[in-house]
């Protein structure tokens, strides 16, 4: 069972690996630079073999849903928080929630009220780390949930381990800072984010010197980046901080200096005074400012090729209902649109404009920037949006662009599809997005670093990675090939099939590499995989990460 540490794998397996930044943990598929990283244990959640069926997502005895969070194995000691998610369309404006642990003597937690959570303003009652669980015992716990004032109830349990079986690695984890010349860097030791700091901290003064440039402002108080050993989403967001999904099995794709520096120029914009600012358009200078939303690409023809595919939104529908539409069409249109408009107005005229929106009594988006395009530019919004039409038709997308835009949109509904199903806390419209003050405050981990881990979950997800190499190789026939195949596992699952990777030979091959390595105490992260041979990047039993090959045999993968 030959191993090699990470740096005699990166050295001598340059050919194998794929690196489309500069900056990236490592990832397979042919690439023409491969970074060295330092040899260095990491925190990672140990991944345990469990086969389906899942448990149920809701209670059968309620239409409510209940999300647990961390994700994964409970431990005696955790700090535990709960979403109880209320049925769609249901009037709880009056109610509220009480949980009770190990009813009927057990502590009380709440009542909590429904309020508005994520992009998606579902309602639920949210408990932020109510639930501490430092003075239980090991086992089963019941936990029942009651709704108030009408009084609907029903009970769930929950198996706490022992706080021993903690792994090492996660009992030693803490957050920490460090700082460049831009910015506070949040992670939490012994994460790849640890493992790679000195490169990070010189990308983060880079990006922030560029975002700084182009949006014509000074930074005069540090950016707070917080790089979190997790997906969320699309792999980043910005409130006060930037939030940055940073790990080696970061299926939300290898776009850490695109997402950070998009995330910058929010911070940047934000900086600055206006009474109001369509999303539209703030996504839209973020996109432009960046030179693409996922990596560099020339967004006029990418937009252009969205009419000869047909998948063209019209920006002023899109404007009212932007994070409802396909994610990477919107983006991607509002970034066309802005640099439309700088082009055809100049940066200075287009800042005083977006600067100048106000609210408008329609309540609508379309209507307050239909109303700041007449002050300025003397032009309604339909009419700028026939003269962006216009000047879309003019670009000549060849068949590339178009596969590239077409897979790019099919990679992504694919990754959002498999949140839903399979990562729910990842899912962009209602992630677990706890803030970084208060779980550094708290010495909170778990709810960072933990995350799902069945085979499942590692067998899709490495094929996620694997489409999104292709994809950026322009390899588009095999990154839709892959992509058919993770499709076809969810399509069985979403039926109900014991058995999903039945559906697909690859992803059939995929799941039984997964396998052998989970029962040899591997934890994949990264899969190569050739007919009859496979190429991993995986965390060892004690941590490290090395490359592990497999040979099929017969009708079973076996480490060689």
């Amino acid at each position: 069972m030959p191993k090699r540490r990470i740096v005699t794998l990166l050295l001598l397996f340059a050919g194998l690996l794929l690196a489309c930044q500069t900056l990236s943990p490592a990832r397979f598929l042919p690439a023409e630079t491969t970074p060295i990283m330092k040899p260095v244990t990491v925190v990672e959640p140990t991944a345990t073999i469990t086969p389906f069926p899942h448990p149920p997502t809701k209670p059968p005895e309620t239409d409510y849903r209940v999300r647990v969070h961390p994700d994964g194995e409970l431990y005696v000691g955790d700090l535990v928080s709960f979403e109880v998610v209320a049925p769609e369309h249901a009037n709880v404006a009056d109610k509220q929630v009480e949980i009770q642990i190990n009813p009927p003597g057990g502590a009380k937690l709440g009542p909590v009220e429904f309020r508005a959570f994520g992009l998606s303003n579902r309602l639920q009652a949210t408990f932020w780390w109510l639930w501490d669980t430092g003075e239980l015992e090991a086992g089963p716990v019941n936990v029942t949930f009651r709704i108030l004032p009408d009084g609907e109830s029903w009970t769930q349990t929950y198996n706490l381990l022992s706080a021993e079986a903690l792994p090492a690695a996660e009992t030693n984890a803490r957050w920490v800072t460090a700082t460049s010349e831009c910015c506070v860097l949040h992670y939490i030791t012994g994460t790849a984010a640890a493992r790679d700091l000195d490169a990070l901290l010189e990308e983060a003064d880079m990006l922030a010197a560029d975002a700084s440039q182009k949006m014509r402002l000074e930074l005069n108080k540090p950016l707070h980046v917080v790089l979190v050993p997790r997906v969320f989403g699309h792999g980043g967001f910005a409130s006060g901080e930037v939030y940055v999904s940073y790990l080696d099995r970061n299926y939300a794709g290898n776009i850490l200096p695109a997402v950070l520096h998009h995330e910058m120029i929010h911070i940047l914009d934000y900086r600055t005074e206006a009474d109001y600012r369509p999303i539209m358009l703030v996504e839209g200078l973020a996109v432009y400012q960046t030179g693409g939303h996922f990596k560099p690409e020339a967004l006029m023809a990418r937009t252009a090729a969205l009419l000869d595919l047909d998948r063209y939104i019209s920006i002023v529908s899109l404007s009212n209902n932007f994070y409802n539409e396909q994610h990477e069409i919107g983006y991607m249109e509002a970034g066309a649109l802005v640099q439309f408009m700088v082009e055809t107005w100049g940066w200075e005229a287009y800042m005083d404009f977006y600067h100048d929106i106000q609210p408008h009594s329609s309540g609508t988006n379309a209507g307050a920037i239909d109303y700041a395009l007449r002050e300025h530019f003397e032009i309604s919004f339909h009419e700028l949006e026939d003269r962006f039409l216009l000047a879309l038709r003019a670009q000549n997308p060849g068949p590339d662009v178009r596969a590239d835009v077409q897979q790019s949109v099919m990679y992504f509904d694919t990754l959002r599809r498999y949140q839903q199903n399979l990562d729910t806390s990842a899912y962009f419209q209602t992630a677990w997005w706890p803030d970084v003050d208060e779980v550094a405050d708290r010495g909170i981990v778990a709810d960072f670093l933990r995350k799902p881990q069945r085979p499942e979950n590692i067998a899709l997800e490495t094929m996620l990675i694997t489409a999104d190499a292709y994809l950026r190789a322009g390899n588009y026939s095999q990154s839709e090939a892959v992509l058919l195949s993770i499709n076809a596992v969810l399509d069985m699952l979403a039926a109900g099939h014991l058995d999903p990777f039945d559906a697909d030979p690859l992803a059939a091959s995929y799941y039984a590499v997964v396998n052998t390595l989970l029962e040899n105490g591997y934890n994949p992260q990264q899969i190569d995989l050739n007919s009859d041979s496979a190429e991993v990047l995986a965390y060892d039993p004690q941590a490290e990460l090395v490359k592990v090959d497999l040979k099929l045999e017969g009708e079973r993968w076996n480490l060689q």
